[in-house]
């Protein structure tokens, strides 16, 4: 349980980085096109990869499915429906909205796996959901002319990535191999993301050296991340994993505060820091007890 643990917080900390390389890489380039050269990138290097890290033990086609179906969405679809929510309702409430994955994902386990969510994990799953609100929200947030409907976009996205995190659950319990599932559900995301983008007609940004190499370097942390929280589902519940992982915007405010100068930490940010960490403290400590 504890690497299980440890591995979900270096998930974390990947994904919470690769959200502020993403944002240098969107000074000069749209998400959508960034999303074409993120995640082809972490495909190819887990091609490159995979004559060193494979390993066809275990392998099941019932497994396979199951990671290709998650392709199909993670992280693809919920890219491309997080560009269309930026793009409606701005970052503020398109990250405090995504925070509610880990509710999903424990409703998903536990109706699709049948597993057992302790009141611990559900309490502490709903504390890090309200300090991750507290992390992203910003004054004047909402825009002009907002329409209610236009939350479909983040809601959408964070009840993908919660089904993402039970649906590889389930893969990993046929076919234990954390890396055959990135592996796989990377292929279909490239897959989905590139013919996606074929689709649109609208003129975007073209793409310049400091542009690739951002996105480039925010695939490779994503898709490290998703290893590393595939890794950690392969040995311990949804319920440990999913909210532990979904604490990422703590370190995407703090590097974004001391690294990029963006915004000053707030006794707002500060409350929010605090109460996610001690959610995830309280969950650990009922785990441990148990």
């Amino acid at each position: 349980m504890r690497a299980a643990l440890a591995l979900a917080i270096l998930s974390s900390l990947c994904f919470g980085i690769a959200l502020v390389s993403g944002r240098v890489g969107l000074r000069t380039l749209d998400a959508r096109s960034g999303a074409a050269v993120s995640i082809p990138t972490a495909a190819v290097l887990f091609l490159l990869a995979a004559p060193y890290a494979f390993d066809s033990a275990g392998f099941t086609v019932q497994a396979a499915l199951w990671f290709a179906a998650v392709g199909l969405f993670f992280p693809a679809l919920v890219t491309l429906l997080t560009f269309r929510s930026n793009e409606q309702l701005g970052p503020t409430i398109t990250g405090a909205v995504s925070g509610t994955a880990p509710l999903f994902a424990l409703l998903a386990a536990g109706l699709l796996l049948g597993e057992n969510v302790p009141a611990q994990a559900a309490l502490a799953c709903v504390a890090v959901v309200a300090g991750v609100a507290l992390l992203s929200w910003r004054q004047s947030a909402v825009r002009p002319h907002f329409r209610p409907a236009s939350l479909l976009w983040p809601i959408s996205g964070a009840v993908l990535r919660g089904l993402a995190q039970a649906g590889a659950k389930a893969g990993l319990l046929l076919w234990p191999s954390p890396f055959a599932a990135s592996l796989v559900g990377y292929l279909v995301s490239s897959a989905t993301v590139i013919a996606a983008g074929r689709i649109g007609r609208a003129r975007r940004p073209r793409l310049t050296k400091h542009g690739l190499a951002w996105f480039a370097l925010t695939g490779a942390l994503n898709g490290g991340a998703v290893l590393l929280m595939y890794a950690a589902l392969s040995s311990a519940p949804v319920s440990l994993v999913a909210p532990v992982v979904a604490t990422y915007p703590l370190v995407t405010a703090l590097v974004s505060a001391v690294v990029l100068r963006e915004e000053p930490l707030t006794p707002r940010m500060v409350a929010g820091a605090a109460l996610t960490v001690l959610a995830i403290a309280y969950l650990v400590a009922s785990k441990t007890d148990a």
